[in-house]
């Protein structure tokens, strides 16, 4: 669960080192099953009978009654339309598919159900293999008590070939206000690897909307901790209070010996074609900071995730596009491709990498993580930093380097003209340096070069002419 600090540092620039695709395996992932089955089926409706022979005529009620009657076989659960006031729990389970008997809607309703005090979801997930969930509305799963997390989708243990695909995840959450609190928590997706020994592998979370949830400091679909070998695609995630998509590394989904390690890391994952819109931390009472709103929940945020591609998603109107970075200061996020977004109208920022605050006094006495090795080309960056506060359209901050930056396109709009902002320090790590920006295209709305606004290691350049001598980068970009 993101606990993402209101202090930023006022600059940016990054790159670097040759970046190492995931594997594969991550990048191949379909939603379709592994191997070809034809499975009994069996239905249900929320009028049925668990004692009924499970057909269209005499449909069971539950989908528990449903997944034992298939046993250790598996096959599919057809959900007749209607309102479920049920969870489903799929556990130590394979080979089952829930879906909608032919083009009937099924709606899993929390409405009444009272979520218990820890991490639960409408439907769960645990140390299963080859499970699909699709075509379901799931709604009002809903609590006002700190320290409970209701979920639409929860998958956590060590699990295989799980498939989250075309359901319509909406208005549910955690509703309490208590303002500051990092206890107010919920998700609309979540996978969490909590076992040590075997992550989650071969997920799939494709062609879901997910909107309008109150998500405290959580995410509206997140991959955490044990995590591999993952795909996160055509996703439209909208309207919510906190992070549209996280890749979480080195939080306590696993402790001990386990935690700093690269078991406890979202990694080898793919996150493209996703549409991410209005994601605004504004009114969230977990993030109220100081007497005032902070404006910092991420479209995309890989926190501490490694080996990502973020491919070709439509990131528009957000607190921030897309962030990637470390929180926990023993963290890094590392070999993070973004590459082809389009990125607009944010209030804060476009790009960022690097961590927030390097514990000086004026950021909170906070540290954070490092950033390196990425690599952040063919983005398209348009009219973010709504704000108006000098911010840039891409942000470099403490503790990034070895980044590279090319093939951009940058359109300043805010009245600073600004398109780079770097902290004073550099990468703020003794050694670390060797972030590269070339080959990328900037303009200005409103003004020409000469009034450009660039940032490169804490110094301010009006003028690309100044900015490209004084540094000695983007010397094969143009200006216009």
């Amino acid at each position: 669960m993101i606990r993402h600090a209101a202090a930023w540092a006022a600059a940016v620039l990054l790159t670097v080192a040759p970046f190492s695709s995931p594997s594969a395996g991550a990048a191949d992932i379909s939603t379709a099953p592994p191997t070809a089955r034809t499975p009994a089926q069996l239905v249900v409706g929320p009028q049925g009978s668990d004692s009924a022979p499970g057909d269209a005529a005499h449909p069971l009620r539950t989908v528990r009654a449903a997944v034992q009657r298939l046993g250790a076989a598996g096959g599919t659960v057809l959900m007749l339309g209607g309102v479920y006031h049920q969870r489903i729990r799929l556990v130590h389970t394979q080979h089952i598919t829930v879906q909608p008997y032919e083009h009937e809607h099924p709606v899993l309703s929390g409405a009444g159900l009272t979520p218990p005090p820890r991490l639960t979801g409408m439907v769960q997930i645990a140390d299963s293999s080859d499970i699909t969930v699709r075509g379901l509305e799931i709604t009002r799963y809903r609590t006002t008590k700190r320290g409970t997390v209701p979920a639409g989708v929860y998958v956590h243990g060590h699990d295989r070939d799980v498939r989250i695909v075309g359901n319509h995840v909406h208005d549910l959450g955690n509703d309490n206000n208590t303002l500051g609190s990092f206890d107010i928590n919920a998700h609309g997706i979540a996978a969490y690897g909590d076992d040590p020994d075997q992550p989650i592998r071969g997920l799939v979370i494709a062609r879901n909307q997910v909107d309008n949830l109150h998500l405290g400091a959580s995410e509206s679909v997140v991959v955490n901790g044990n995590v591999t070998g993952w795909a996160i695609r055509a996703n439209r995630i909208h309207d919510n209070d906190n992070i549209g998509i996280d890749a979480i590394g080195f939080e306590s989904t696993l402790t001990g010996g386990d935690r700093y390690t690269q078991r406890n890391r979202a990694r080898d994952g793919v996150i493209a074609g996703n549409t991410i819109e209005r994601i605004r931390s504004r009114g969230n009472p977990a993030y109220w900071e100081d007497g005032s709103w902070c404006n910092c929940a991420d479209g995309i945020y890989i926190d501490g995730g490694s080996h990502i591609q973020v491919l070709h998603n439509r990131v528009a109107d957000d607190d921030i596009g897309i962030e990637v970075a470390a929180e926990n200061p023993r963290g890094t996020a590392d070999h993070v491709a973004v590459l082809g977004n389009r990125v607009t109208g944010s209030l804060f920022t476009g790009i960022t990498t690097g961590g927030y605050c390097n514990g000086a006094e004026d950021c909170g006495g906070v540290r954070t993580g490092s950033s390196h090795d990425n690599v952040f080309n063919g983005n398209w960056l348009r009219g973010n930093n709504r704000l108006d506060d000098d911010s840039p359209e891409l942000l470099v901050q403490y503790y990034a380097y070895r980044n590279t930056f090319t093939h951009n396109t940058l359109v300043a709009t805010n009245t600073a003209h600004a398109l780079y902002g770097t902290v004073p320090d550099g990468s703020g790590v003794p050694g670390k340096r060797g972030n590269r920006s070339d080959y990328n295209h900037f303009r200005a709305r409103g003004a020409g070069p000469g009034h450009m606004e660039f940032g490169w290691r804490g110094i301010t350049y009006t003028g690309a002419k100044k900015y490209v001598a004084a540094t000695g980068q983007d010397q094969h970009s143009t200006f216009d």
